[in-house]
């Protein structure tokens, strides 16, 4: 499987603490065998073992049309100030992440790097077992994540990052990265909102999520400081962190209409974030948010650069990364989107920043990865997309489309076929308007006349 890495060995787990198996871990300096990213105690151990269990509860499981999975396997990031572990349920229309802030840690110093571990039943059972007063210690790297409890053995079976997680990861950070925080719950409030949460196997509920005397309540319509939520018991796995929970904050779209949705909870040392696609059905994988980034004529070349600037950093100035690169702040938001569709920068809705996780390099995975890229290329290349006094005309399956492209971005593009009327923007523009705008962009001795069109096949 293209850009997958062997696990070096087995995890294990006996009297000295838990172990689990590492993949050669992606440093600053490259690719190493062994990386070594922590070794110190957790500040506040349960916090710790039961956010990793929620992870393990998230990635388990398939909300739409619920049935149990044997997928636990996070992505994990070492950033010098703290600790990130990434993951998607099993349906991929959840996405979660653990922030083990510096303060979480104690007694060793954060290094940098990224890797993917196993969180298997075995492991499960060990870190649902860590009371409140239980010593904890972590060590992330040469022999694996070590969580040290004692009295436990076990021995885990290493697993692969599923590779639609890379596409889902580039998709979940551009839809983060367009929403703002709408209601915020603090103390008590959000303790109670979390309690209210419906199981993971409950009925699809959908609303609009308001504040209430008793924490938050789902409405049926929008009011002043909602945030639309679709399938609240997506975010079951919460429940399991109710007794440490000191805050809740909702995000949601920046125009307050309907779209994904990103709950934080707040926790001592650490902050548990699960992002929601707007509709329960889908998954991030197929959300196609990176396209429009994806087609500036510039944006492969630029990623390579913008790449060898990054590293590691928790939060990306982008203005100073663009400065660094000599790219106005546009193109260094394209570059950033080609990066985040192979998986190698995310979005922090807290910090409102960009940051860098390391994944193996593939510089042809957006395209493979976004089959409407790939067909506007084709049409832009053999001059299927043709301007005209009222926008363009793009050559389609059943005859030509009309294409009118917002001028300076200013608007919606808009697209006569079928998938831009049933989708409109919500799901990536389509791929006659990427032609479109391929054509648009491209220098006038680049263009092809509708007489040098290549024949249809």
């Amino acid at each position: 499987m293209t850009g997958t890495r062997a696990f070096v060995g087995a995890s294990t787990l006996d009297g000295s603490g838990l172990a689990l198996a590492l993949a050669p871990g992606l440093a600053p300096g490259g690719p190493e065998t062994s990386p070594s990213f922590f070794h110190g105690f957790a500040t506040h151990p349960q916090v710790l073992a039961r956010s990793l269990v929620t992870l393990a509860d998230v990635t388990a499981t398939r909300y739409f049309q619920h049935t149990p999975s044997t997928q636990r396997d996070p992505v994990l990031t070492a950033h010098g100030d703290r600790l990130r572990a990434e993951v998607f349920s099993a349906c991929n229309g959840v996405y979660a992440r653990l922030d083990l802030l510096g303060d979480g840690l104690d007694g060793g110093e954060i290094g940098s790097g990224t890797t993917n571990v196993d969180l298997g039943p075995a492991t499960r059972r060990a870190l649902t077992g860590v009371g409140r007063a239980e010593l904890l210690h972590l060590d992330v790297g040469v022999d694996g994540l070590r969580v040290a409890t004692p009295g436990v053995q076990v021995v885990e079976r290493p697993v692969e990052m599923p590779p639609r997680w890379v596409r889902a990861l580039g998709n979940a950070a551009e839809l983060h990265h367009g929403l703002v925080p709408v209601l915020r719950l603090d103390g008590a409030a959000a303790r109670s909102f979390v309690a209210s949460l419906p199981a993971a196997t409950s009925t699809a509920r959908s609303g609009w999520l308001t504040a209430a005397p008793s924490g938050a309540r789902l409405a049926p319509r929008r009011s002043a400081g909602s945030v639309h939520v679709s399938g609240l018991h997506r975010l079951a796995a919460l429940k399991r962190l109710l007794v440490h929970v000191r805050g809740v904050t909702v995000y949601g779209p920046a125009d307050g209409g309907e779209g994904p949705a990103l709950v934080e909870v707040a926790l001592p040392g650490a902050r548990v974030s699960v992002g929601l696609t707007a509709e329960a059905w889908r998954g991030h994988s197929g959300e196609g948010s990176l396209l429009e980034g994806l087609a500036a004529p510039e944006a492969s070349g630029d990623a390579d650069l913008v790449a060898a600037l990054l590293a590691f950093e928790p939060v990306v100035d982008v203005a100073r990364l663009a400065r660094d690169a000599a790219l106005d702040e546009p193109r260094a938001r394209s570059a950033l989107a080609v990066l985040a569709a192979q998986g190698r920068v995310g979005w922090d809705a807290h910090d409102a920043a960009w940051f860098h996780r390391e994944l193996p390099h593939d510089p042809d995975r957006p395209e493979r990865d976004n089959p409407r890229l790939r067909a506007a290329r084709v049409l832009a290349a053999s001059g299927g997309a043709r301007p005209d006094s009222d926008g363009f005309l793009v050559r389609g399956s059943g005859g030509d489309h009309r294409v009118r492209l917002a001028p300076g971005g200013a608007g919606p593009d808009t697209c006569t076929c079928t998938w831009s009327l049933r989708h409109g923007g919500d799901r990536g523009p389509c791929q006659h308007v990427l032609a479109a705008r391929l054509s648009a962009a491209a220098p006038p001795a680049e263009r092809r006349s509708d007489d040098e069109r290549i024949p249809r096949p």
